[in-house]
Order: structure tokens, then C-alpha cells, then sequence
């Protein structure tokens, strides 16, 4: 077989590129075929020569050397700085072919020029760089593999990575990646205190669970290699890491994404298995859905009227409510799933897309100072997403009448429209109690200065009406939810009600 930088690979024209592993550790773990390959380069890129085997580069290749730790300083950020490594390769090869037609091979170097890129452990592992370089279609790309620092973890943990089903995972990225993942897991990239205090941060210990162990991987093959168990909660507090350190989890504590597959199979489950499951509707579940809604809020009512001392009980039972609301999700995204029009990883995927459209102020370049400000986007992206020609459209008209008020005024808010102060709410409440609440000793008739008597009808029912529409927009303006204050009010005459119940019996 021909060497990589040899003729073979350099039949379509392009410059070449040869990326060489520096292996895990020192210049001892550089393989041969990489040294050749580095002696042979017409020019060698160094990704960087923050690398115990970088002393070695310039030693194959004296003078023909370009660290590119200088484009770090420069990026903005990690996606930055890998674009612009690339692109110097790039240039790298295009000049080297370019000087080879003026000037003809030099002595002893390859037929075809090529440059060397250089990259720390294995080419093939967590280098996204050498990825871009695949991708990119103006150079014809040859990798030489070097081992990587999987080998060494491997050695020093004693671990079948394929016997023990062990899952790569990129410390930076670690709370995405590791999402339903139970382990064991091997945590690249842990090369700051942050990084490793994100990674705690993200799966921290679940209470009533043993507690979590891992194992710090640093400098493995070096003099200087530690291998340290730590406790969870000690992850970003044993050493200083660097980007020769590494993160061993043998076990992760059931995570979010874990949780809810197994939710997921239950439902399933129960639908194939339970009489009453296998009998359901998106319509004969409506109700039980709108019910469990509500009992959702019931907990989030208690549990808010405890504040600051909840007790446990009042969290378990916001809790469990929560858990039954999510049943009634998964149950109805099962049910569509069956019949072939999304499934639960739809709704999701939509929820996510939906979410990030509409916080351009957080995922773009807009900026909304206040809340009031991000309202008022949402509605105007809410519209615009919708197709809508109003934005009332979409409101449920089976909404509670005075959640349905409030929501209505938002719209006129996030519109612009001048609805008034709440010192006209107060003067339009009191204008409508004088109108519907007679003197004392008028017999029940309305005092002479309303200017008419309301009788039972289209007129009381227009005042008390507009009434209770300027009590709610009073609440809103106020910051509280019509809705839910109507509704503590009443539990609140419920109990006294039953308390009367007691004492009669």
C-alpha cells in the first residue's frame, strides 16, 4: 500500500492534507507512520502546542512548523476558531502546491507536496476539526491513527468499553448528551473547573439515592498522571484540569430523558394490556384531562399559600398532580401515534422549535429589556406564525369567563390599545355597584341617581357584565389572576362553610 504521501490520493488535482496523531501522551506513543509522515510535509500545522508530544513536531520538522494556538486568542468563540484552523490548512496546502509548480519538488520530498496537520491523541476522536476538514471539498484528506486517550482510560480503568456498553460524551455539551443516559459514561473535554462544575451541576445527586462517585482521568501516560475517585460533589474541587483531563461515571443517576421513556413504555404498555386504556379517545380523555388540569392548579395554590415554609406534603402533591398532567400528554401523543399523525417526539421537536422561534431576544439578536417587552414580541411572532388575521384568534372560547377577560385585555396590552388606567377600573366598579345595589330602606330599587332601575334581563345582564370585566382588568393591572383569586375566595367560604357544617352536627 502507498504511503499518504505518496502519489496515491492526488489523482483529482486537489492539494493534500495529512493528519498525523500525536497520541495521548509523550513522543513515545507517536506512531512511526505519523513521525514519516510529519519529516516528509512540505509544512506542518500544529493545532496546538499545548501537547506533551508537540516538542516532537518541531524536532521532525525543523523550520517547516506553525503552532496555531495564536487563533484561539483571536476567535470569538470555540466554533470560530475551529473555522478559521480550518481554513489555514487550507491555504496551507493550496500554497504548497502552488510553490511546488514554480519551484519543483525540493530534494527528498514526496512527488505530490503535502502538508502535515498535527493533532493531539487520535485524529479520529472528539477532533472536530479534522470532521470539518472531511467535509470540506477543496483538499483530498489522509488521516494516520495514533492512539487516542481512550486506550489509557481503558488500561487504568480496567474497562471492556464494548463488554460494558460505555457511551462517549463531550463535557461541554455534557447535560444535552448525557440526557437519558444511565452510564457508564467517559466525559471528554473536562478540560476547566467550569466544564467539570457544569457536569455536577447537570446530574446532581438524587435525594434519597446513594450518593454518586466518578473518577478523575488527568495527564494518563505522563509522570504527572492521576487517576482520582471523587465524590459527586467534589467533581470541580480535587485538581486544577486542563484539557488533558477526562471524567470516568460508571453510573448516572436516572435522568430526565431516562424518566420519560420509561413513561413512555408504560403508557404503551397500559394501552395494549389495561381493558380501560385500550378503550380510550382523544375525546373521552378530554375531560379527564381538563380535571387533572385543575387539580394541577388546586396544588399550586396550596403550595403557593404556604410560602415561605411548604411543607414536603404540599411539594408531593404538586408534584404528583404534575405527573398525572403528564400522563394525560403522553396518553393523547400515544393515541396519535397509533393512528399515524405524530408522536410523542413530534411534540416535542414542535415545542422546542416553537419555543426557540419565539425568544429571538434569547436566541438571536433581538432584545427585550422587560417582560412587558417580551409579550409584546410574543404576540406579534405568535401572529405572524399562525397565519392569523387577529389575535384573538386561537383564544378557547370555552375558557373560564374571567380567565377569559384577562386573557382578552393581554391582547389589547400587547396591541397597544389605550384601555384605560386602573383608576378608571375603580371609577367603572364603583359606577356599577351604585347602579346594582340600592340604599338602605329603598326596598330593593336603585337610587334615584343611577338614572334607571335594572331589572332581570338583557340590561343587568350587561351591567353586571361589564361589572365583573373591570373587576377582572382591576385584578390583572394588579397582578393578580382573576381566575385564581376568585377561586381561593371560594375555597376560602368553602371551608368556612364546612366548618358551620361541623359545629351544627
Amino acid at each position: 500500500m502507498d504511503a499518504p504521501w505518496g502519489e496515491a490520493g492526488a489523482a483529482d488535482g486537489r492539494p493534500r492534507v495529512v493528519v498525523v496523531g500525536l497520541g495521548p501522551a509523550g513522543p513515545e506513543l507517536l506512531p512511526a507512520a505519523g513521525a514519516e509522515a510529519l519529516t516528509r510535509a512540505t509544512r506542518c500545522l500544529l493545532r496546538t502546542a499545548r501537547h506533551p508530544a508537540a516538542a516532537a513536531v518541531f524536532d521532525l520538522a525543523p523550520g517547516r512548523v506553525d503552532a496555531l494556538d495564536r487563533l484561539y486568542e483571536e476567535g470569538p468563540d470555540f466554533d470560530a476558531v475551529y473555522r478559521a484552523i480550518v481554513d489555514e490548512v487550507v491555504a496551507a496546502a493550496l500554497l504548497a502546491v502552488a510553490e511546488a509548480a514554480v519551484e519543483g519538488p525540493a530534494a527528498g520530498a514526496p512527488p505530490a507536496p503535502f502538508v502535515a496537520y498535527a493533532v493531539p491523541g487520535s485524529p479520529l476522536v472528539a477532533e472536530r476539526t479534522v470532521r470539518m476538514l472531511r467535509a470540506d471539498g477543496r483538499v483530498a484528506l489522509t488521516v494516520v491513527p495514533a492512539p487516542s486517550f481512550l486506550d489509557l482510560a481503558w488500561a487504568r480503568l480496567g474497562v471492556d468499553p464494548v463488554e460494558a456498553g460505555v457511551r462517549l460524551v463531550d463535557g461541554t455539551a455534557f447535560a444535552v448528551e448525557a440526557a437519558g443516559e444511565r452510564g457508564p459514561l467517559l466525559v471528554a473535554q473536562c478540560h476547566s473547573r467550569s466544564v467539570l462544575s457544569d457536569i455536577k451541576l447537570a446530574a446532581d445527586d438524587v435525594a434519597g439515592s446513594a450518593p454518586r462517585a466518578a473518577v478523575l482521568l488527568h495527564h494518563l501516560g505522563l509522570p504527572d498522571e492521576q487517576v482520582l475517585e471523587v465524590a459527586w460533589t467534589d467533581l470541580d474541587r480535587r485538581l486544577e484540569p486542563d484539557h488533558l483531563t477526562a471524567l470516568w461515571v460508571p453510573e448516572l443517576a436516572p435522568p430526565v430523558a431516562g424518566e420519560l421513556v420509561r413513561l413512555e413504555e408504560l403508557v404503551r404498555t397500559l394501552r395494549a394490556r389495561c381493558p380501560w386504556d385500550r378503550r380510550q379517545t382523544h375525546g373521552s380523555l378530554a375531560r379527564h384531562l381538563m380535571e387533572e388540569a385543575y387539580e394541577a392548579l388546586d396544588a399550586i395554590d396550596a403550595l403557593s399559600a404556604a410560602e415561605p415554609d411548604v411543607p414536603a406534603e404540599a411539594v408531593a402533591h404538586l408534584e404528583e398532580e404534575l405527573g398525572d398532567l403528564m400522563f394525560q400528554v403522553f396518553f393523547h401523543a400515544l393515541l396519535a401515534t397509533e393512528e399515524g399523525r405524530f408522536t410523542l417526539a413530534d411534540v416535542a421537536h414542535t415545542l422546542h422549535a416553537k419555543l426557540v422561534g419565539r425568544h429571538p431576544h434569547v436566541f438571536g439578536d433581538a432584545v427585550a429589556d422587560t417582560p412587558e417587552e417580551v409579550a409584546a414580541r410574543w404576540e406579534v411572532l405568535k401572529k405572524a406564525e399562525k397565519g392569523r388575521a387577529r389575535v384573538t384568534e386561537g383564544i378557547p372560547a370555552a375558557l373560564p369567563a374571567l380567565a377569559l377577560a384577562a386573557k382578552l385585555q393581554r391582547k389589547a396590552e400587547s396591541l397597544g390599545l389605550d384601555t384605560g388606567t386602573l383608576e378608571d377600573r375603580r371609577r367603572e366598579i364603583a359606577a356599577g355597584l351604585a347602579a346594582l345595589v340600592p340604599p338602605p330602606g329603598a326596598g330593593g330599587a336603585p337610587p334615584e341617581s343611577s338614572g334607571e332601575t335594572l331589572e332581570a334581563g338583557p340590561a343587568a345582564d350587561a351591567a353586571l357584565g361589564a361589572l365583573l370585566f373591570a373587576l377582572a382588568d382591576a385584578a390583572r393591572r394588579l397582578g393578580v389572576d382573576p381566575e385564581g383569586a376568585l377561586r381561593a375566595q371560594a375555597q376560602r367560604f368553602r371551608q368556612r362553610l364546612d366548618s358551620a357544617e361541623d359545629a351544627s352536627a
